[in-house]
């Protein structure tokens, strides 16, 4: 007969366990999307088309499985609250046309590209899978991918690439510009513009 104590312990051991499988649940659903959203980027890269269809079909996958506008609020940090709205929806827009250059910019020298996938982790409510990318002539990198909402609706919110990340660089980037021009986020906006004019 099980005493008391033993059903307490039990259902402690119980109640611990619940969200430790919640979390390895949550970083495998993590780890799938990004093998998911990695392969569909590979297949792209590596795929034939033109730098144009490319393009496009990038620009789907970023849409579809990045939360943009979460990294656009992030970039532009104590900033975001200072902007009017109309400043928040110039920028926000620009961000995406950015994000997308930057991305797609060098299409060319990632032909060949392949990644595999390592660990997952939970880290506070989101998850951060790692993996291996691989170009010809390139040593491999370590880049981590970090995953809002991992159980639920799972978003790229950073990529890490040998411990460095892409949302605070650009964030530490615009704040220097803003610094270095009287806090005037029209003065980035302008600069965003012209950046994309020049790419295009």
């Amino acid at each position: 007969m099980i005493d008391r104590r033993h059903i307490l312990t039990l259902t402690a051991l119980g109640l611990m366990a619940a969200p430790l499988l919640a979390m390895a649940q949550s970083t495998d659903k993590a780890a799938s999307f990004v093998k998911s959203t990695g392969d569909k980027l590979v297949a792209v890269v590596n795929g034939p088309g033109s730098v144009g269809s490319k393009r496009a079909a990038m620009t789907q996958i970023i849409d579809t499985d990045v939360d943009v506008d979460g990294i656009g609020r992030f970039c532009l940090g104590r900033y975001w609250k200072l902007a009017t709205p109309d400043q928040q929806k110039q920028y926000l827009t620009l961000f995406h046309g950015v994000l997308v250059t930057n991305i797609t910019a060098k299409l060319g020298e990632y032909q060949g590209v392949k990644f595999t996938m390592g660990r997952s982790k939970a880290q506070d409510e989101e998850a951060v899978v790692s993996t291996t990318v691989e170009r010809p002539n390139n040593a491999p990198t370590a880049v981590d991918w970090i995953i809002a909402n991992p159980s639920a609706d799972p978003k790229i919110i950073d990529v890490v690439a040998e411990g460095t990340s892409l949302r605070l660089t650009q964030r530490q980037d615009y704040g220097s510009y803003l610094t270095h021009n009287n806090n005037d986020i029209n003065a980035l906006i302008a600069a965003m513009k012209n950046q994309l004019s020049q790419s295009g």
